[in-house]
C-alpha cells in the first residue's frame, strides 16, 4: 500500500487525493457480509433458499430413516432358523415382530405364508419388499429435482441481472460503474447460490441412494436366506 501511495505522490496528486484513494481501496477488499450478498442477489434468491431449507430437512429425515433401517439385529436371522427348525413359529414370527427393519418385516410376511405354495411366499415377500423401498425412496426424487433446478433458477438471475445492466446502459449517454454494478452482483451471486444449491442436493441425494442400496442388499440377503431355510429337506 505504501509503494502504491508512492506512486501515486509521484504522479502530482495531493495527499488528500491519495488519501481518497487509499480509502477507496480499502473499501473495495473489505470483506462483504454473506447477508448483504444474499440481498443482493434479489428475488431469485427466495426460491433457492427454499429449495436449500427442503434439501436439508429432507437430507436430514431420510438420512436418520435408512440409518435405522440399516441396523442389524444380532443373530436375527440364526433365531428365526432356530426356531422354524422347532416348530415354534409363533415364536419367530413374534421376534420379526420385535425387530423394527424391512429385512425383518419381509420375513415375518414370509413366516406368515408357510404352508402355502413356494409361489404365493415369494411373491408375497417381493411384495413387502417392494413397499419397503418405496419407503427409503420417498422424497429422494425431490433432491434429484433440486440439483438440476436450482443452477437454472440460478443461470435465471444471471440472465435478469444483466437484462438490467443492459438496460441501464441503454438509456443512460454516460455510464458509471455503480450504475451497472448493481445488475452484475445480482448476476453473480444468483449464479454462485444455484451452483451451490445443487450441488448440494446432488451430493445428498447420491450419498442417500448408496445407503438404499445397501438397505436393499440387506433385505435381499435376508429374504434368499428364509427361502433357502424353506427348500431345505424335510422342510
Amino acid at each position: 500500500m505504501n509503494s502504491l501511495l508512492l506512486l501515486l505522490q509521484g504522479t502530482n496528486l495531493t495527499e488528500t487525493d491519495s488519501t481518497q484513494v487509499e480509502n477507496g481501496i480499502n473499501d473495495l477488499t473489505k470483506d462483504i457480509p454473506i447477508w448483504d450478498l444474499v440481498m443482493e442477489g434479489g428475488w431469485v434468491m427466495i426460491p433457492l433458499a427454499i429449495l436449500s431449507v427442503l434439501t436439508v430437512y429432507i437430507f436430514v429425515e431420510r438420512f436418520l430413516s435408512i440409518n435405522k433401517a440399516l441396523k442389524d439385529e444380532k443373530d436375527f436371522m440364526p433365531k428365526v432358523k432356530e426356531y422354524l427348525i422347532d416348530g415354534k413359529i409363533d415364536s419367530a414370527r413374534d421376534l420379526c415382530n420385535q425387530t423394527n427393519n424391512p429385512a425383518a418385516r419381509m420375513v415375518e410376511k414370509g413366516i406368515s405364508r408357510i404352508g402355502k405354495p413356494m409361489k404365493d411366499i415369494v411373491s408375497s415377500i417381493e411384495n413387502v419388499g417392494k413397499l419397503e423401498i418405496y419407503t427409503l425412496e420417498r422424497r429422494l426424487s425431490f433432491l434429484a429435482t433440486a440439483s438440476g433446478v436450482a443452477p437454472m433458477i440460478g443461470f435465471l438471475g444471471t440472465t435478469l441481472g444483466m437484462v438490467r445492466t443492459f438496460h441501464a446502459m441503454k438509456f443512460e449517454a454516460t455510464i458509471e460503474l455503480q450504475t451497472i454494478s448493481g445488475g452484475i452482483m445480482e448476476a453473480m451471486v444468483t449464479t454462485v447460490a444455484g451452483l451451490i444449491v445443487g450441488i448440494l442436493a446432488y451430493m445428498a441425494y447420491n450419498f442417500l441412494v448408496a445407503k438404499v442400496n445397501k438397505v436393499i442388499h440387506t433385505m435381499e440377503g435376508a429374504s434368499i436366506e428364509f427361502l433357502d431355510l424353506l427348500n431345505e429337506p424335510g422342510k
